[in-house]
């Protein structure tokens, strides 16, 4: 166990690579209540969401998801979330632990339109099940047809509808490059939805995993981890995150910022690699080039068990020798420089 923003969080069960290859094979359940869920109601949920985030909020229809960041005016990512729309008044945005009161703050500072919001993280516990066979493990619990929710989107259940909660949405997202669902329930219900999933999933090689399964899982799949790869000095550009930023969309906070990044080109991109040399990269581990010039620098590493080699992600300076696939950097790690492979994630494909 360890503290992570305010709560006392599993590193680990049965250990990391153990927890990790279940998800990788058949599937592991997380308890990720610590996630934020700001609910934002009334008539003007929609005008607010959009001004909010860099995505497209008017691609959302009942039961849609979408990710997105959610920046400052100078186009610094203040957080990466999940936008959730429950009905046209009704929007549900979940964003990550150690930014919730900062988060909340900043919309309540930023919404002119005076939508009604209301920070639900203290009541809402969310338990994510992942890998091969995790809707198998689900649909074994429920009724409903969990194998027809797609990609990015969720069902919101009756009351007593799935396992006798009172509220809960099953959602297809997830954040080990793995299929599964997410279920969002309240705190009470929380303890027998988890023993639930896992006498189901008894026989099915269903495990319990960890911060640490959580954090290699999302490393192999190449998605950021904020407040490492993304924070208020990093634009969703050099991100890697132009795909969820629509310029088109609307005045969104920080969109003219973001445009002028993007017209001018942005001065370092975030690339992932895989060490060619037998070693592992860390945060805040140098970058060379191959002449040995200081180009960038690592925000995450570890080591891949699917692999068997160190993988990580950081920035480089915007240049195609240094981005493209197949670039050749080296990593400084203590008075050595391990040679890496810019490769294009997910690892485990």
């Amino acid at each position: 166990m360890m503290p992570f923003a305010g709560f006392d969080m599993p590193v680990q069960y049965t250990g990391i690579i153990d927890e990790h290859m279940a998800v990788r094979e058949t599937a592991g359940i997380f308890d990720v209540s610590h996630m934020g869920e700001i609910e934002v109601r009334g008539p003007h949920a929609f005008d607010f969401v959009q001004r909010l985030v860099t995505n497209d909020a008017s691609k959302l229809y009942d039961g849609r998801a979408m990710y997105s960041a959610m920046c400052n005016p100078r186009g610094g990512i203040l957080d990466d979330l999940i936008v959730y729309r429950v009905s046209a008044d009704h929007y549900l945005i979940v964003v990550n632990a150690s930014n919730i009161e900062n988060d909340f703050d900043w919309m309540v500072s930023n919404n002119p339109m005076k939508a009604d919001l209301r920070n639900v993280s203290d009541v809402t516990a969310l338990i994510a099940i992942q890998g091969p066979r995790s809707i198998e493990i689900v649909q074994a619990v429920t009724d409903r047809d969990v194998g027809s929710i797609e990609f990015y989107h969720f069902d919101r259940m009756e009351p007593g509808e799935f396992l006798e909660c009172r509220s809960a949405y099953i959602s297809h997202t997830g954040y080990t490059g793995e299929p599964g669902l997410e279920i969002y329930c309240e705190n009470e219900s929380a303890g027998r939805v988890w023993d639930a999933l896992l006498e189901a999933g008894r026989n099915a090689g269903l495990k319990p995993a960890g911060l640490g399964a959580r954090d290699t899982l999302r490393l192999e799949s190449g998605y950021c981890l904020y407040g490492n790869d993304i924070d208020e000095d990093t634009n969703p550009i050099e991100a890697g995150l132009g795909w969820v930023t629509k310029l088109d969309a609307g005045d969104f906070i920080g969109r003219d910022a973001i445009a002028d990044i993007k017209a001018a080109g942005p001065a370092r991109r975030r690339v992932c690699f895989v060490m060619l040399d037998r070693g592992l990269a860390r945060g805040g581990y140098p970058i060379y080039d191959e002449s040995d010039a200081h180009v960038g620098v690592v925000t995450s590493g570890s080591q891949s068990p699917v692999l068997g080699k160190g993988i990580g992600m950081g920035y480089v300076r915007s240049e195609a020798r240094l981005t493209a696939v197949g670039s050749k950097v080296r990593i400084g790690v203590r008075d050595r420089r391990l040679q890496a492979e810019v490769q294009k994630p997910p690892f485990h494909k």
